[in-house]
């Protein structure tokens, strides 16, 4: 798995469409987030930081997920490491990990930026709980939209919906809260995520109550996986 990850790696800082997606789109648009917020004091922290997450997640992981595994797809490098002694589950984690790993140091980097800013997180352990349940979220949509996904250029087709849906969701929970619609907005892709991220930003609610909104998106994960199991391909549709 650490001989697929690290060559993935090197294939990641070698694509530059791919390394502009991942690295330079979701750090721009949260520097202007971060820029708006000093311009407009009252913009919510909690809500700015869901919407930051998400950014990230959505525009840097998801994306590139779907992109990688298309691509080695195409060009039969999937079926070539179905051929070794590396067990599925090894493969796809190997060829995850690198960007898993670059997503988590934008978080980080973003949030600490942010934290200077305007005021750390009132829960940053229960901020990492939201932050790695999104990831795991994007993560197994990625893995989903990855079996329907013929091509890198098809990519750009197939990750519109999720890809505009969860952003519109975190920046719709982020800025309005969940007492309006309350149930729509936690069981949407990325909504009780993004509420959870306001709640560990700002505070005031308690522990338990927050945690009861890991159920959702970890309810996404679950589809999210059996789907992928159902529809991946690891050789292109003849």
């Amino acid at each position: 798995m650490l001989s697929i990850a690290y060559g993935e790696l090197i294939q990641i800082f070698r694509n530059r469409l791919v390394l502009v997606t991942m690295l330079v789109l979701p750090a721009a648009s949260s520097a202007l987030y971060i820029y708006l917020h000093q311009r407009i004091p009252a913009l919510a922290v909690g809500g700015v930081a869901a919407v930051l997450i998400f950014l990230v997640v959505a525009m840097g992981l998801y994306t590139t997920t779907v992109t990688t595994l298309a691509s080695r797809r195409q060009n039969l490098f999937l079926k070539r490491l179905r051929s070794t002694a590396a067990g599925d589950t090894g493969i796809l984690s190997g060829l995850l990990l690198p960007v898993t790993a670059i997503t988590l140091v934008q978080v980080t980097a973003i949030l600490t930026v942010l934290g200077v800013v305007a005021g750390g997180p009132a829960d940053a352990i229960l901020l990492a709980v939201a932050v790695l349940a999104a990831v795991a979220m994007m993560l197994g949509l990625g893995l989903a939209t990855a079996g329907v996904t013929n091509s890198p250029e098809h990519a750009q087709v197939t990750t519109l919906p999720v890809l505009l849906g969860t952003l519109a969701v975190s920046g719709w929970v982020g800025f309005t809260g969940t007492e309006e619609l309350t149930l729509v907005k936690r069981l949407l892709p990325g909504g009780s995520a993004s509420e959870l991220i306001v709640n560990a930003w700002n505070g005031g609610v308690g522990v338990t109550d927050s945690l009861i909104l890991l159920a959702p998106t970890l309810g996404w994960v679950v589809v999210a996986v059996a789907l992928a199991a159902r529809i991946f391909r690891w050789e292109p549709r003849r």
